[in-house]
Protein backbone atom coordinates (compact mmCIF):
# COMPACT_ATOMS: atom_id res chain seq x y z
CA UNK A 1 0.00 0.00 0.00
CA UNK A 2 1.12 3.38 -0.61
CA UNK A 3 1.44 4.64 3.17
CA UNK A 4 4.31 6.42 4.53
CA UNK A 5 7.11 4.63 6.18
CA UNK A 6 6.19 6.53 9.32
CA UNK A 7 2.89 6.61 10.42
CA UNK A 8 2.02 8.71 13.55
CA UNK A 9 -0.16 8.61 16.81
CA UNK A 10 -3.27 10.00 15.26
CA UNK A 11 -5.15 10.83 18.50
CA UNK A 12 -1.65 13.32 18.98
CA UNK A 13 -2.27 15.60 16.12
CA UNK A 14 -1.58 18.53 16.85
CA UNK A 15 -4.40 21.12 18.19
CA UNK A 16 -5.24 24.33 16.58
CA UNK A 17 -6.19 27.95 17.58
CA UNK A 18 -9.30 28.99 16.45
CA UNK A 19 -8.77 32.73 16.88
CA UNK A 20 -5.64 32.49 15.56
CA UNK A 21 -6.83 30.84 12.10
CA UNK A 22 -9.70 32.49 11.69
CA UNK A 23 -7.70 36.08 12.12
CA UNK A 24 -5.15 34.68 10.22
CA UNK A 25 -7.29 33.71 7.17
CA UNK A 26 -9.20 37.04 7.35
CA UNK A 27 -5.86 38.74 6.59
CA UNK A 28 -5.94 36.90 3.35
CA UNK A 29 -8.72 38.78 2.04
CA UNK A 30 -7.52 42.30 2.71
CA UNK A 31 -4.11 42.05 0.19
CA UNK A 32 -4.40 44.19 -3.38
CA UNK A 33 -4.11 42.77 -6.17
CA UNK A 34 -3.03 44.66 -9.35
CA UNK A 35 -5.16 44.11 -12.60
CA UNK A 36 -2.24 42.12 -14.30
CA UNK A 37 -1.60 39.87 -11.32
CA UNK A 38 -5.79 39.99 -10.90
CA UNK A 39 -6.35 38.38 -14.37
CA UNK A 40 -2.78 36.07 -14.04
CA UNK A 41 -4.63 34.68 -11.12
CA UNK A 42 -8.04 34.39 -12.62
CA UNK A 43 -6.83 32.45 -15.58
CA UNK A 44 -4.67 30.38 -13.04
CA UNK A 45 -8.18 29.72 -11.31
CA UNK A 46 -9.90 28.60 -14.01
CA UNK A 47 -7.65 26.48 -15.13
CA UNK A 48 -7.59 24.53 -11.91
CA UNK A 49 -11.75 24.26 -11.74
CA UNK A 50 -12.98 20.60 -11.54
CA UNK A 51 -16.60 20.79 -13.81
CA UNK A 52 -18.81 18.83 -11.99
CA UNK A 53 -22.24 17.39 -11.95
CA UNK A 54 -22.88 15.02 -9.41
CA UNK A 55 -27.14 14.87 -9.71
CA UNK A 56 -28.80 11.86 -9.92
CA UNK A 57 -30.87 13.32 -13.12
CA UNK A 58 -27.73 13.10 -14.52
CA UNK A 59 -27.91 12.02 -18.46
CA UNK A 60 -25.21 11.53 -20.99
CA UNK A 61 -26.60 14.60 -22.92
CA UNK A 62 -25.81 17.23 -20.14
CA UNK A 63 -22.12 15.52 -19.17
CA UNK A 64 -21.11 15.65 -22.62
CA UNK A 65 -22.47 19.51 -22.48
CA UNK A 66 -20.38 19.94 -19.73
CA UNK A 67 -17.14 18.17 -21.57
CA UNK A 68 -18.00 20.90 -24.31
CA UNK A 69 -17.82 23.49 -22.03
CA UNK A 70 -14.85 22.15 -20.05
CA UNK A 71 -12.96 22.62 -23.50
CA UNK A 72 -14.45 25.41 -25.22
CA UNK A 73 -15.07 27.91 -22.17
CA UNK A 74 -15.90 30.99 -24.18
CA UNK A 75 -16.00 31.71 -27.95
CA UNK A 76 -14.72 35.18 -28.00
CA UNK A 77 -11.99 34.16 -25.96
CA UNK A 78 -10.15 31.77 -27.79
CA UNK A 79 -6.53 31.52 -25.52
CA UNK A 80 -8.08 30.69 -22.75
CA UNK A 81 -6.92 27.52 -20.58
CA UNK A 82 -9.14 24.67 -20.45
CA UNK A 83 -10.57 23.67 -16.73
CA UNK A 84 -8.47 20.57 -14.55
CA UNK A 85 -11.15 18.16 -14.99
CA UNK A 86 -14.82 16.92 -14.98
CA UNK A 87 -15.70 15.33 -12.00
CA UNK A 88 -19.02 12.77 -12.25
CA UNK A 89 -19.95 9.61 -10.83
CA UNK A 90 -18.37 6.24 -12.40
CA UNK A 91 -21.59 5.54 -14.47
CA UNK A 92 -20.68 8.73 -16.23
CA UNK A 93 -17.07 8.11 -16.93
CA UNK A 94 -16.97 6.49 -20.37
CA UNK A 95 -19.15 9.29 -21.37
CA UNK A 96 -17.29 11.59 -19.93
CA UNK A 97 -13.74 10.50 -21.32
CA UNK A 98 -15.31 10.24 -25.00
CA UNK A 99 -16.52 13.48 -25.24
CA UNK A 100 -12.73 14.66 -23.86
CA UNK A 101 -11.04 13.07 -26.31
CA UNK A 102 -7.32 14.10 -26.51
CA UNK A 103 -8.08 17.58 -25.04
CA UNK A 104 -6.12 16.90 -21.87
CA UNK A 105 -9.04 17.53 -19.33
CA UNK A 106 -8.90 14.91 -16.35
CA UNK A 107 -11.86 12.83 -15.97
CA UNK A 108 -12.51 12.62 -11.78
CA UNK A 109 -15.08 10.02 -10.35
CA UNK A 110 -16.68 10.02 -7.54
CA UNK A 111 -16.65 6.75 -5.99
CA UNK A 112 -16.57 5.27 -2.11
CA UNK A 113 -20.87 5.15 -1.38
CA UNK A 114 -20.68 9.27 -2.53
CA UNK A 115 -21.55 11.64 -0.75
CA UNK A 116 -22.60 9.38 2.38
CA UNK A 117 -19.53 7.19 2.10
CA UNK A 118 -21.83 4.54 4.33
CA UNK A 119 -20.82 0.79 2.78
CA UNK A 120 -18.42 -1.86 3.57
CA UNK A 121 -15.12 -1.71 1.97
CA UNK A 122 -15.46 -4.17 -0.30
CA UNK A 123 -18.08 -2.29 -1.82
CA UNK A 124 -16.46 1.07 -1.49
CA UNK A 125 -12.83 -0.81 -3.98
CA UNK A 126 -15.52 -2.44 -6.23
CA UNK A 127 -16.99 1.22 -7.04
CA UNK A 128 -13.25 2.23 -7.32
CA UNK A 129 -12.17 -0.05 -9.63
CA UNK A 130 -15.41 0.03 -11.98
CA UNK A 131 -14.68 3.73 -11.96
CA UNK A 132 -11.13 3.37 -12.86
CA UNK A 133 -12.23 0.47 -15.55
CA UNK A 134 -13.88 3.04 -17.19
CA UNK A 135 -11.43 5.28 -17.97
CA UNK A 136 -11.30 7.60 -14.55
CA UNK A 137 -7.81 9.24 -14.03
CA UNK A 138 -8.44 10.50 -10.85
CA UNK A 139 -10.58 8.45 -7.90
CA UNK A 140 -12.74 11.63 -5.26
CA UNK A 141 -13.41 9.13 -2.18
CA UNK A 142 -15.44 10.31 1.15
CA UNK A 143 -13.84 9.09 4.73
CA UNK A 144 -15.87 7.05 7.01
CA UNK A 145 -16.99 9.75 9.70
CA UNK A 146 -19.43 7.55 11.70
CA UNK A 147 -16.23 5.75 12.27
CA UNK A 148 -13.41 8.92 12.70
CA UNK A 149 -16.07 10.43 15.20
CA UNK A 150 -16.35 6.75 17.49
CA UNK A 151 -12.10 7.51 17.31
CA UNK A 152 -11.44 4.36 14.94
CA UNK A 153 -8.68 6.33 13.59
CA UNK A 154 -6.89 3.12 12.12
CA UNK A 155 -10.12 1.89 10.57
CA UNK A 156 -10.45 5.11 8.18
CA UNK A 157 -6.54 5.08 8.19
CA UNK A 158 -6.83 1.57 6.47
CA UNK A 159 -9.83 2.07 4.06
CA UNK A 160 -8.03 5.09 2.90
CA UNK A 161 -4.68 2.90 2.04
CA UNK A 162 -6.90 0.17 0.74
CA UNK A 163 -8.67 2.24 -1.99
CA UNK A 164 -4.81 4.17 -2.59
CA UNK A 165 -3.73 0.38 -3.70
CA UNK A 166 -6.85 0.18 -5.52
CA UNK A 167 -6.21 3.26 -8.06
CA UNK A 168 -2.53 2.27 -8.92
CA UNK A 169 -1.17 5.15 -10.76
CA UNK A 170 -4.48 7.07 -10.53
CA UNK A 171 -4.56 10.26 -8.43
CA UNK A 172 -6.92 9.66 -4.98
CA UNK A 173 -8.22 12.77 -3.77
CA UNK A 174 -9.61 12.02 -0.17
CA UNK A 175 -12.74 14.11 1.24
CA UNK A 176 -12.71 14.95 4.70
CA UNK A 177 -16.20 16.63 4.76
CA UNK A 178 -15.02 19.18 7.19
CA UNK A 179 -18.80 20.09 7.80
CA UNK A 180 -19.59 17.41 9.74
CA UNK A 181 -16.01 17.33 11.58
CA UNK A 182 -16.86 20.77 13.02
CA UNK A 183 -13.96 21.34 14.71
CA UNK A 184 -10.16 22.61 13.38
CA UNK A 185 -9.01 19.96 15.83
CA UNK A 186 -10.44 17.27 14.16
CA UNK A 187 -9.83 19.15 10.39
CA UNK A 188 -6.42 18.43 11.31
CA UNK A 189 -6.54 14.97 12.45
CA UNK A 190 -8.32 13.54 9.30
CA UNK A 191 -6.28 15.40 7.70
CA UNK A 192 -2.78 13.77 8.85
CA UNK A 193 -4.66 10.32 8.39
CA UNK A 194 -5.10 10.68 4.93
CA UNK A 195 -1.99 12.04 3.87
CA UNK A 196 -0.37 8.86 5.84
CA UNK A 197 -2.35 6.64 4.20
CA UNK A 198 -1.73 7.68 0.88
CA UNK A 199 -4.06 10.23 -0.40
CA UNK A 200 -2.91 12.21 -3.21
CA UNK A 201 -4.79 15.57 -2.80
CA UNK A 202 -7.12 16.12 0.45
CA UNK A 203 -10.23 17.68 0.18
CA UNK A 204 -12.45 19.63 2.07
CA UNK A 205 -16.22 18.85 1.01
CA UNK A 206 -18.78 17.10 -1.03
CA UNK A 207 -20.51 20.28 -1.58
CA UNK A 208 -24.05 18.04 -0.61
CA UNK A 209 -23.84 19.56 2.70
CA UNK A 210 -23.13 23.13 4.48
CA UNK A 211 -20.89 24.22 5.46
CA UNK A 212 -18.44 23.27 2.84
CA UNK A 213 -15.41 24.66 2.19
CA UNK A 214 -14.00 27.95 4.13
CA UNK A 215 -10.81 29.99 4.26
CA UNK A 216 -10.20 29.03 7.83
CA UNK A 217 -10.58 25.68 7.29
CA UNK A 218 -8.45 24.92 3.85
CA UNK A 219 -5.71 27.19 5.80
CA UNK A 220 -5.62 24.34 8.84
CA UNK A 221 -5.21 21.85 6.13
CA UNK A 222 -2.54 23.61 4.17
CA UNK A 223 -0.72 23.81 6.89
CA UNK A 224 -0.92 20.44 7.66
CA UNK A 225 0.02 19.48 3.92
CA UNK A 226 3.20 21.85 5.23
CA UNK A 227 3.84 20.26 7.89
CA UNK A 228 3.59 16.69 6.42
CA UNK A 229 5.67 18.00 3.59
CA UNK A 230 8.68 19.11 6.09
CA UNK A 231 8.62 15.41 7.94
CA UNK A 232 8.40 13.22 5.19
CA UNK A 233 9.33 15.44 1.78
CA UNK A 234 6.00 14.19 -0.14
CA UNK A 235 3.99 16.81 -1.62
CA UNK A 236 0.42 16.47 -1.12
CA UNK A 237 -2.43 18.70 -3.84
CA UNK A 238 -5.33 20.49 -1.81
CA UNK A 239 -9.00 21.02 -3.01
CA UNK A 240 -11.75 23.44 -1.53
CA UNK A 241 -14.90 22.71 -2.84
CA UNK A 242 -18.48 24.15 -2.30
CA UNK A 243 -19.35 27.41 -1.56
CA UNK A 244 -16.91 29.03 -4.01
CA UNK A 245 -18.66 30.41 -6.28
CA UNK A 246 -17.27 34.23 -7.04
CA UNK A 247 -13.88 35.33 -8.18
CA UNK A 248 -12.83 37.56 -5.56
CA UNK A 249 -13.35 34.62 -3.14
CA UNK A 250 -10.95 32.57 -5.58
CA UNK A 251 -8.09 34.93 -5.85
CA UNK A 252 -8.22 35.24 -1.59
CA UNK A 253 -7.88 31.40 -1.67
CA UNK A 254 -4.68 31.75 -4.14
CA UNK A 255 -3.20 34.17 -1.93
CA UNK A 256 -3.53 31.91 0.93
CA UNK A 257 -2.38 28.62 -1.01
CA UNK A 258 0.65 31.05 -2.92
CA UNK A 259 1.63 32.44 1.55
CA UNK A 260 1.26 28.80 3.17
CA UNK A 261 2.99 26.66 0.44
CA UNK A 262 4.61 28.42 -1.70
CA UNK A 263 4.94 28.91 -5.79
CA UNK A 264 5.50 25.36 -5.91
CA UNK A 265 2.03 24.39 -5.12
CA UNK A 266 0.69 27.08 -8.03
CA UNK A 267 -0.86 24.89 -10.50
CA UNK A 268 -3.65 22.36 -10.88
CA UNK A 269 -1.38 20.19 -10.63
CA UNK A 270 -1.47 20.66 -6.53
CA UNK A 271 -4.54 22.71 -6.35
CA UNK A 272 -8.26 22.55 -7.11
CA UNK A 273 -11.03 24.03 -7.18
CA UNK A 274 -14.47 21.84 -6.73
CA UNK A 275 -17.05 25.07 -7.60
CA UNK A 276 -18.49 24.73 -11.21
CA UNK A 277 -20.44 27.96 -10.74
CA UNK A 278 -16.57 29.57 -10.45
CA UNK A 279 -16.13 29.65 -13.46
CA UNK A 280 -18.97 31.37 -15.24
CA UNK A 281 -17.63 34.15 -12.63
CA UNK A 282 -14.54 33.88 -13.74
CA UNK A 283 -15.42 34.26 -17.52
CA UNK A 284 -17.43 37.64 -16.44
CA UNK A 285 -14.56 39.27 -14.83
CA UNK A 286 -12.27 37.90 -17.80
CA UNK A 287 -14.67 39.59 -20.31
CA UNK A 288 -14.98 42.43 -18.35
CA UNK A 289 -11.61 43.37 -18.42
CA UNK A 290 -10.95 42.71 -22.35
CA UNK A 291 -13.58 44.24 -23.63
CA UNK A 292 -14.78 47.19 -20.40
CA UNK A 293 -17.59 45.79 -19.64
CA UNK A 294 -19.76 43.03 -18.34
CA UNK A 295 -21.76 40.29 -20.32
CA UNK A 296 -25.05 39.26 -19.21
CA UNK A 297 -24.93 36.16 -17.40
CA UNK A 298 -27.03 35.08 -20.13
CA UNK A 299 -23.94 34.78 -22.60
CA UNK A 300 -23.03 31.98 -19.70
CA UNK A 301 -23.97 28.16 -20.08
CA UNK A 302 -25.97 26.83 -16.67
CA UNK A 303 -24.22 23.61 -15.71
Amino acid sequence: MAVTSFIPDFSLSPQIDQVGVEERASRFTTRSIKNESKKNGLLLALNMIDLTTLEGKDTDGKVQQLCYKAMHLHDSYPDLPSVAAICVYPSMVAVAKKALGNSGVKVAAVATAFPSGQAPKEVKIRDTKFALSEGADEIDMVISRGKFHMGEYNFVFDEIAAIKEACGKARLKVILETGELVTYDKVRRASDIAMYAGADFIKTSTGKISPAATLPVTLVMLEAIRDFYYKTGKKIAMKPAGGISKSKLALHYLVMLNEVLGEGWMSNEWFRFGASSLANDILMQLMKQKTGFYQSADYFSLD
